[in-house]
């Protein structure tokens, strides 16, 4: 737990700061989500728009590639639920700590819960509102401004999609999933889960990602009930 004898405004701050590991992670994340959106038409206040009102980097990019190939409202909106499906899944496992909350905390806490966020308040179990503000805020903000920079040098870099600044994905969610493996059925469900979206993404299979998930995160409760782990 954090450390709750620190003052509120400590608490804020050490929030920040163990989080910006993370943010400079997604650094090249946030700049090929600006460069990208200005590519595919956007202006560039639309573009940082996206990254202040949506603020999920995945989410971001499929959005701007469905309305550069012209997709409907609709199958925008359906996509982006199911590729952003496991933020409810970390609401419901960090539901008992911020319940206590009164809800003007809690709807800011749920606006900013990431992949990030999450795996930091998890692995820390740094429930404490102002630890929790501090590092979405600061990972918020740093998003906005790596935005920013995207925008900035899609207009005068060419060609800024050849650096392969998508790798940063991997190497984000890489850093997040790694330190909490530490069972046996977790392991289990990350190898299937990454063997079987390299299987059915080399096939061509609709929802390759989501699926291997599902059958990963299936594999690990099997696991766990054969070990006798708490799941």
């Amino acid at each position: 737990m954090t450390d709750l004898s620190l003052s509120r405004r400590q608490r804020f701050w050490l929030g920040a700061l163990h989080i910006l590991p993370l943010c400079l992670a997604v650094l090249p994340w946030g700049v090929l989500a600006g460069s990208m959106a200005v590519s595919q038409g956007f202006t560039p206040w639309q573009s940082v728009g996206l990254s202040v009102f949506v603020f999920a980097g995945a989410a971001q990019l499929v959005t701007i590639s469905m309305v550069a190939a012209g997709s409907g409202f609709i199958a925008i909106c359906l996509t982006i639920l199911v590729i952003t499906a496991q933020h409810l899944l970390y609401a419901l496992i960090l539901r008992e700590h911020v319940a206590p909350l009164p809800l003007k905390q809690r709807l800011p806490v749920a606006f900013l819960l990431t992949d990030e966020l999450f795996a930091l308040s998890v692995g820390k179990r740094a429930y404490d509102f102002a630890y929790l503000i501090g590092a979405g805020l600061c990972f918020y903000l740093s998003w906005i401004a790596f935005t920013v920079i995207g925008v900035v040098l899609a207009a005068s870099v060419p060609n800024l999609a050849d650096y392969h600044l998508d790798f940063s994905i991997v190497a984000t969610f890489i850093a997040i999933v790694v330190p909490m493996i530490k069972r046996l059925s977790t392991l289990v469900g990350v190898l299937v889960s990454l063997l079987l979206s390299l299987l059915f993404s080399s096939l061509a299979v609709s929802g390759a990602i989501v699926i291997a998930g599902l059958l990963g995160m299936l594999c690990a409760v099997m696991v766990a009930r054969w070990r006798g782990e708490t799941v």
